[in-house]
Protein backbone atom coordinates (compact mmCIF):
# COMPACT_ATOMS: atom_id res chain seq x y z
CA UNK A 1 0.00 0.00 0.00
CA UNK A 2 1.27 3.50 -0.90
CA UNK A 3 2.02 5.81 2.02
CA UNK A 4 0.01 9.03 2.14
CA UNK A 5 3.09 11.24 1.81
CA UNK A 6 4.27 9.22 -1.21
CA UNK A 7 0.99 9.49 -3.15
CA UNK A 8 1.67 12.16 -5.77
CA UNK A 9 -1.52 14.06 -6.65
CA UNK A 10 -2.21 16.64 -9.36
CA UNK A 11 -5.30 18.77 -8.71
CA UNK A 12 -7.42 20.36 -11.48
CA UNK A 13 -9.85 23.15 -10.54
CA UNK A 14 -10.70 26.81 -10.99
CA UNK A 15 -13.52 28.40 -8.87
CA UNK A 16 -14.08 28.75 -5.14
CA UNK A 17 -16.08 25.50 -5.12
CA UNK A 18 -12.82 23.61 -5.78
CA UNK A 19 -10.76 25.50 -3.18
CA UNK A 20 -12.47 23.87 -0.20
CA UNK A 21 -11.55 20.40 -1.47
CA UNK A 22 -7.95 21.41 -2.19
CA UNK A 23 -7.67 22.94 1.29
CA UNK A 24 -9.00 19.80 2.98
CA UNK A 25 -6.74 17.52 0.92
CA UNK A 26 -3.69 19.48 2.08
CA UNK A 27 -4.90 19.66 5.69
CA UNK A 28 -5.15 15.87 5.63
CA UNK A 29 -1.46 15.73 4.69
CA UNK A 30 -1.84 14.49 1.15
CA UNK A 31 0.93 15.37 -1.28
CA UNK A 32 -0.37 17.74 -3.98
CA UNK A 33 2.58 18.17 -6.34
CA UNK A 34 0.89 20.56 -8.80
CA UNK A 35 -2.32 22.45 -9.48
CA UNK A 36 -3.81 22.98 -12.93
CA UNK A 37 -6.18 25.91 -13.29
CA UNK A 38 -7.60 28.33 -15.86
CA UNK A 39 -5.47 31.15 -17.29
CA UNK A 40 -5.79 34.55 -15.61
CA UNK A 41 -8.66 36.58 -17.06
CA UNK A 42 -9.34 40.33 -17.26
CA UNK A 43 -12.02 41.42 -14.81
CA UNK A 44 -13.47 44.53 -13.22
CA UNK A 45 -13.69 48.04 -14.56
CA UNK A 46 -9.98 48.26 -15.31
CA UNK A 47 -9.89 44.80 -16.92
CA UNK A 48 -6.93 43.85 -14.76
CA UNK A 49 -5.87 40.21 -15.00
CA UNK A 50 -7.40 38.22 -12.15
CA UNK A 51 -6.20 34.86 -10.85
CA UNK A 52 -8.64 32.03 -10.25
CA UNK A 53 -9.58 31.24 -6.66
CA UNK A 54 -7.71 27.93 -6.93
CA UNK A 55 -4.54 29.63 -8.19
CA UNK A 56 -4.59 32.15 -5.34
CA UNK A 57 -4.91 29.36 -2.79
CA UNK A 58 -2.25 27.17 -4.43
CA UNK A 59 0.30 29.99 -4.55
CA UNK A 60 -0.32 30.71 -0.87
CA UNK A 61 0.44 27.04 -0.21
CA UNK A 62 3.55 27.24 -2.43
CA UNK A 63 2.22 24.58 -4.80
CA UNK A 64 3.39 24.80 -8.45
CA UNK A 65 0.63 26.05 -10.78
CA UNK A 66 0.12 25.35 -14.47
CA UNK A 67 -2.36 27.36 -16.57
CA UNK A 68 -2.58 25.72 -20.01
CA UNK A 69 -4.68 27.23 -22.77
CA UNK A 70 -4.49 23.98 -24.75
CA UNK A 71 -4.84 20.77 -22.75
CA UNK A 72 -3.61 18.71 -25.72
CA UNK A 73 -0.43 20.69 -26.40
CA UNK A 74 2.86 18.77 -26.27
CA UNK A 75 4.29 21.34 -23.86
CA UNK A 76 1.50 20.85 -21.32
CA UNK A 77 1.46 17.05 -21.67
CA UNK A 78 5.23 16.90 -21.08
CA UNK A 79 4.99 19.25 -18.10
CA UNK A 80 2.22 17.12 -16.62
CA UNK A 81 4.19 13.91 -17.12
CA UNK A 82 7.17 15.42 -15.31
CA UNK A 83 5.14 15.62 -12.09
CA UNK A 84 4.79 11.81 -12.15
CA UNK A 85 1.37 11.89 -10.51
CA UNK A 86 -0.15 8.60 -9.43
CA UNK A 87 -3.61 10.15 -9.08
CA UNK A 88 -5.43 13.20 -10.44
CA UNK A 89 -8.45 14.97 -8.94
CA UNK A 90 -10.76 17.21 -11.01
CA UNK A 91 -13.27 19.65 -9.51
CA UNK A 92 -15.08 22.34 -11.52
CA UNK A 93 -12.66 22.32 -14.43
CA UNK A 94 -13.12 21.98 -18.16
CA UNK A 95 -13.35 18.66 -19.99
CA UNK A 96 -10.06 16.76 -19.98
CA UNK A 97 -8.77 14.92 -23.07
CA UNK A 98 -8.10 11.19 -22.83
CA UNK A 99 -4.32 11.68 -22.86
CA UNK A 100 -4.63 13.73 -19.66
CA UNK A 101 -7.20 11.84 -17.57
CA UNK A 102 -5.75 8.46 -18.53
CA UNK A 103 -2.19 9.41 -17.55
CA UNK A 104 -1.84 8.49 -13.84
CA UNK A 105 -1.71 4.79 -12.89
CA UNK A 106 -4.43 5.15 -10.21
CA UNK A 107 -6.68 7.15 -12.55
CA UNK A 108 -8.43 10.52 -12.37
CA UNK A 109 -11.50 11.11 -10.25
CA UNK A 110 -14.00 13.94 -10.27
CA UNK A 111 -16.28 15.53 -7.68
CA UNK A 112 -19.68 16.36 -9.17
CA UNK A 113 -22.28 18.47 -7.36
CA UNK A 114 -25.23 16.13 -7.82
CA UNK A 115 -26.36 12.65 -6.90
CA UNK A 116 -25.38 11.00 -10.17
CA UNK A 117 -26.71 9.96 -12.61
CA UNK A 118 -29.06 12.90 -11.93
CA UNK A 119 -27.95 16.27 -13.30
CA UNK A 120 -24.95 15.41 -15.38
CA UNK A 121 -23.62 18.55 -17.00
CA UNK A 122 -22.34 22.06 -16.36
CA UNK A 123 -24.88 23.52 -13.88
CA UNK A 124 -26.18 20.77 -11.55
CA UNK A 125 -26.76 23.03 -8.54
CA UNK A 126 -28.81 25.59 -10.49
CA UNK A 127 -31.00 23.06 -12.27
CA UNK A 128 -31.75 21.03 -9.15
CA UNK A 129 -33.22 24.18 -7.56
CA UNK A 130 -34.90 25.42 -10.75
CA UNK A 131 -36.66 22.07 -11.11
CA UNK A 132 -37.89 22.18 -7.52
CA UNK A 133 -35.98 19.10 -6.34
CA UNK A 134 -36.24 18.26 -2.65
CA UNK A 135 -32.79 16.68 -2.49
CA UNK A 136 -29.52 16.47 -4.39
CA UNK A 137 -26.02 15.39 -3.37
CA UNK A 138 -22.36 14.99 -4.23
CA UNK A 139 -20.60 12.18 -6.07
CA UNK A 140 -17.01 11.14 -6.68
CA UNK A 141 -16.35 8.99 -9.72
CA UNK A 142 -13.49 7.95 -11.99
CA UNK A 143 -13.44 9.70 -15.34
CA UNK A 144 -14.19 7.91 -18.58
CA UNK A 145 -14.83 9.18 -22.11
CA UNK A 146 -18.53 10.09 -21.73
CA UNK A 147 -19.05 13.15 -19.52
CA UNK A 148 -20.10 12.46 -15.90
CA UNK A 149 -20.74 8.78 -16.55
CA UNK A 150 -17.80 7.05 -14.83
CA UNK A 151 -17.99 4.46 -12.07
CA UNK A 152 -18.91 5.87 -8.67
CA UNK A 153 -16.50 5.79 -5.73
CA UNK A 154 -18.75 7.43 -3.12
CA UNK A 155 -21.86 9.60 -3.03
CA UNK A 156 -23.99 11.31 -0.40
CA UNK A 157 -27.39 12.99 -0.49
CA UNK A 158 -28.39 16.35 0.98
CA UNK A 159 -31.77 18.03 1.46
CA UNK A 160 -32.71 21.15 -0.48
CA UNK A 161 -34.71 23.33 1.90
CA UNK A 162 -37.78 25.14 0.50
CA UNK A 163 -36.26 28.63 0.36
CA UNK A 164 -32.62 27.77 -0.24
CA UNK A 165 -31.19 29.41 -3.34
CA UNK A 166 -28.40 28.16 -5.57
CA UNK A 167 -25.79 30.16 -3.65
CA UNK A 168 -26.69 28.62 -0.30
CA UNK A 169 -26.84 25.13 -1.80
CA UNK A 170 -23.47 25.75 -3.54
CA UNK A 171 -21.81 26.43 -0.19
CA UNK A 172 -23.41 23.39 1.46
CA UNK A 173 -22.30 21.09 -1.34
CA UNK A 174 -18.83 22.67 -1.44
CA UNK A 175 -18.23 21.63 2.18
CA UNK A 176 -19.94 18.25 1.88
CA UNK A 177 -18.09 17.58 -1.38
CA UNK A 178 -14.69 18.39 0.10
CA UNK A 179 -15.32 15.89 2.86
CA UNK A 180 -16.36 13.28 0.29
CA UNK A 181 -13.17 13.90 -1.73
CA UNK A 182 -11.00 13.17 1.32
CA UNK A 183 -13.08 10.08 2.17
CA UNK A 184 -12.58 8.90 -1.42
CA UNK A 185 -8.85 9.58 -1.22
CA UNK A 186 -8.60 7.55 1.99
CA UNK A 187 -10.39 4.62 0.38
CA UNK A 188 -8.19 4.75 -2.73
CA UNK A 189 -5.06 4.91 -0.57
CA UNK A 190 -6.20 1.96 1.54
CA UNK A 191 -7.45 0.06 -1.54
CA UNK A 192 -10.76 -0.23 0.31
CA UNK A 193 -13.46 0.56 -2.22
CA UNK A 194 -15.65 -1.06 -4.84
CA UNK A 195 -16.73 0.93 -7.87
CA UNK A 196 -20.43 1.17 -8.68
CA UNK A 197 -21.47 1.64 -12.31
CA UNK A 198 -24.01 4.40 -12.88
CA UNK A 199 -27.59 3.40 -13.65
CA UNK A 200 -28.73 3.46 -17.25
CA UNK A 201 -31.80 5.41 -18.34
CA UNK A 202 -33.18 8.92 -18.73
CA UNK A 203 -32.26 11.38 -16.00
CA UNK A 204 -32.59 15.16 -15.59
CA UNK A 205 -29.71 16.99 -17.26
CA UNK A 206 -27.84 20.11 -16.10
CA UNK A 207 -27.09 21.93 -19.33
CA UNK A 208 -25.13 25.17 -19.34
CA UNK A 209 -27.25 28.21 -18.50
CA UNK A 210 -27.53 30.98 -21.07
CA UNK A 211 -29.15 34.42 -20.86
CA UNK A 212 -32.41 33.28 -22.46
CA UNK A 213 -32.99 30.79 -19.62
CA UNK A 214 -32.67 33.63 -17.07
CA UNK A 215 -35.57 35.69 -18.43
CA UNK A 216 -38.68 35.28 -16.27
CA UNK A 217 -41.91 34.22 -17.94
CA UNK A 218 -44.71 35.47 -15.71
CA UNK A 219 -47.16 33.24 -17.57
CA UNK A 220 -45.74 30.31 -15.60
CA UNK A 221 -47.11 29.24 -12.24
CA UNK A 222 -45.82 31.08 -9.17
CA UNK A 223 -43.90 28.07 -7.85
CA UNK A 224 -42.09 27.68 -11.19
CA UNK A 225 -41.11 31.35 -11.20
CA UNK A 226 -40.08 31.20 -7.54
CA UNK A 227 -37.87 28.16 -8.22
CA UNK A 228 -36.31 29.78 -11.29
CA UNK A 229 -35.43 32.89 -9.28
CA UNK A 230 -33.87 30.99 -6.39
CA UNK A 231 -32.14 28.58 -8.78
CA UNK A 232 -30.37 31.51 -10.47
CA UNK A 233 -29.67 33.49 -7.28
CA UNK A 234 -27.24 35.09 -6.69
CA UNK A 235 -25.67 34.32 -10.07
CA UNK A 236 -26.37 34.70 -12.95
CA UNK A 237 -29.73 35.99 -11.60
CA UNK A 238 -33.21 35.86 -13.14
CA UNK A 239 -34.39 39.07 -14.76
CA UNK A 240 -37.46 40.80 -16.10
CA UNK A 241 -38.37 44.23 -17.44
CA UNK A 242 -39.85 47.02 -15.31
CA UNK A 243 -40.53 50.52 -16.69
CA UNK A 244 -38.60 49.51 -19.82
CA UNK A 245 -35.45 48.71 -17.84
CA UNK A 246 -33.89 45.40 -16.84
CA UNK A 247 -34.62 44.25 -13.29
CA UNK A 248 -32.79 41.34 -11.69
CA UNK A 249 -34.72 39.50 -8.98
CA UNK A 250 -32.92 37.49 -6.29
CA UNK A 251 -35.48 36.56 -3.64
CA UNK A 252 -39.23 36.04 -3.69
CA UNK A 253 -41.89 34.76 -1.34
CA UNK A 254 -44.83 32.58 -2.27
CA UNK A 255 -48.36 33.78 -1.50
CA UNK A 256 -51.78 32.15 -1.78
CA UNK A 257 -53.36 35.28 -3.25
CA UNK A 258 -55.28 34.82 -6.51
CA UNK A 259 -53.99 36.96 -9.36
CA UNK A 260 -55.67 39.91 -11.02
CA UNK A 261 -53.72 40.33 -14.28
CA UNK A 262 -50.93 37.93 -15.27
CA UNK A 263 -47.53 39.60 -15.63
CA UNK A 264 -48.55 42.86 -13.96
CA UNK A 265 -46.75 44.39 -10.96
CA UNK A 266 -48.47 45.71 -7.87
CA UNK A 267 -47.28 48.09 -5.17
CA UNK A 268 -49.32 47.60 -2.01
CA UNK A 269 -49.22 49.40 1.34
CA UNK A 270 -46.19 51.34 0.05
CA UNK A 271 -43.85 48.50 1.12
CA UNK A 272 -44.98 45.39 -0.76
CA UNK A 273 -43.90 44.71 -4.33
CA UNK A 274 -45.91 41.91 -5.92
CA UNK A 275 -46.22 40.39 -9.36
CA UNK A 276 -49.03 38.31 -10.83
CA UNK A 277 -48.03 34.89 -12.15
CA UNK A 278 -50.32 32.38 -13.88
CA UNK A 279 -52.04 31.30 -10.65
CA UNK A 280 -50.86 33.26 -7.60
CA UNK A 281 -49.14 36.50 -6.69
CA UNK A 282 -45.43 36.36 -5.90
CA UNK A 283 -43.89 38.81 -3.43
CA UNK A 284 -40.51 40.25 -4.43
CA UNK A 285 -38.04 40.50 -1.54
CA UNK A 286 -34.74 41.64 -3.10
CA UNK A 287 -33.76 42.88 -6.54
CA UNK A 288 -31.29 44.92 -8.57
CA UNK A 289 -32.45 47.68 -10.91
CA UNK A 290 -30.45 48.25 -14.08
CA UNK A 291 -27.29 50.25 -13.34
CA UNK A 292 -27.69 50.03 -9.56
CA UNK A 293 -26.69 47.78 -6.68
CA UNK A 294 -28.72 44.96 -5.20
CA UNK A 295 -31.31 46.19 -2.68
CA UNK A 296 -34.42 45.19 -0.79
CA UNK A 297 -37.78 45.63 -2.48
CA UNK A 298 -38.69 48.17 0.22
CA UNK A 299 -35.64 50.32 -0.62
CA UNK A 300 -36.52 50.05 -4.29
CA UNK A 301 -40.08 51.26 -3.63
CA UNK A 302 -38.77 54.11 -1.48
CA UNK A 303 -36.57 55.12 -4.41
CA UNK A 304 -39.54 55.13 -6.75
CA UNK A 305 -41.49 57.44 -4.43
CA UNK A 306 -38.52 59.78 -4.11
Amino acid sequence: MIKKEDLRIVFFGTPQFAVESLRLIIENNYNVVAVITAPDKPAGRGYQLRMSAVKQFALNQQIPVLQPTNLKSDEFINDLKNYQAQLQIVIAFRILPLVVWNMPPLGTFNLHASYLPNYRGAAPINWAVINGEKETGVTTFFLKHEIDTGSIILQEKTEILPNENAGILHDKLMIQGADLVVKSLNKILEEDYSLQPQMEGEFPHARKIFTEQCKIDWNNKAVQVHNLIRGLSPYPAAFTSYNDKSLKIFDTEMTSEIISNTGSFEIRNKNEFLVNCADYKLKIISLQPEGKKRMSAIDFLNGLRN
